[in-house]
């Protein structure tokens, strides 16, 4: 078993460390929030003062962040702080760019640098089932597969560092459309007089059958947005998306559209509801809710 230091707990990373502790690692946690620290002592973890003392003599180092700059803040502690040959795998959706700049800079102090964004949300990560997308070396990525197999269903090498974040943000943007197109499908149906849950039922079961109509085609209807993953969080990936499809000077006109949807839905106020409330924004723009 390793000694793991786990930088951020939030809906994502909280479970996730939680899996490492029932796998037997040796983990030591930290997060702004005490609450999210404690939640974790109670299952087993060490909860650490600060991230010097979370990463310091670690086998292994993993960060679960919402966006670069944070990324970037405690990665460089880290660079100060764990020995040289610890193991790094960030966990967070980033920029390729960042990505390959933790790759970077590590390699001048002897880490061994991952990126490894997940998909799955918080269902994915209560139940350790995520999809995990690594950029890295192949060497690291097999030293990271007992990680990997504590917190997901499935794990995937997609190319060097960085790749793994150009996987993520192709994801998201599957996701977005999706959703824009399922809630599209959904007033079709329920302003033509079908039975929308009937229908979602033939389409879970058909060639349009997606993860998304399993798992959320009954909350969609019943209009409950409960945070899986956050319209605010989803608005950001759509900032690295266009950003990345910048870099790769590609057209991208449909993924244009979903991030101008989600843009939307943050503007009309419902940043901190589900992805999934992309329903709003189409009921909105078809005139059947004030909201």
């Amino acid at each position: 078993m390793s000694k793991i230091g786990f930088v951020g707990l939030g809906i994502m990373g909280g479970p996730m460390a939680g899996h490492l502790v029932k796998a037997g690692h040796e983990v030591t946690v930290y997060d702004l929030n005490p609450e999210s620290v404690d939640r974790l002592t109670t299952l087993g973890a060490t909860g650490g003062g600060d991230i010097a003392e979370t990463v310091r003599d670690k086998d292994i180092v993993i960060t679960m962040l919402p966006q670069d700059e944070h990324v970037e803040a405690v990665f460089t502690e880290v660079l100060e702080h764990a020995a040289s040959g610890t193991l790094y795998i960030d966990f967070s959706t980033i920029t390729p760019r960042t990505a390959e700049w933790t790759h970077t800079e590590g390699a001048k102090k002897g880490l061994r640098v991952l990126d490894a964004p997940v998909s799955g949300g918080e269902p994915g990560a209560i139940e350790g089932v995520l999809s995990i997308m690594v950029g890295g070396s192949e060497a690291d990525f097999d030293a990271a597969k007992p990680i990997f197999e504590a917190v997901g269903k499935s794990f995937t090498l997609v190319g060097p560092n960085g790749a793994g974040q150009v996987v993520k943000a192709a994801n998201q943007l599957v996701v977005g459309g999706t959703y824009a197109l399922v809630a599209e499908a959904i007033l079709l149906m329920e302003n033509l007089g079908a039975n929308a849950v009937a229908g979602l039922d033939a389409l879970a079961g058909g060639l349009a059958g997606s993860t998304i109509l399993e798992r959320k085609r009954k909350s969609m209807l019943e209009r409950n947005f409960k945070p899986g993953f956050r319209i605010d969080l989803h608005h950001k990936d759509m900032g690295i998306i266009l950003a990345a499809a910048r870099q790769a000077e590609l057209p991208i006109p449909f993924g244009g559209l979903v991030a101008q949807h989600i843009a939307a839905a943050r503007a009309m106020g419902h940043g901190s509801l589900d992805h999934s409330a992309l329903l709003l924004v189409a009921e909105a723009l078809a005139g059947k809710r004030a909201d």
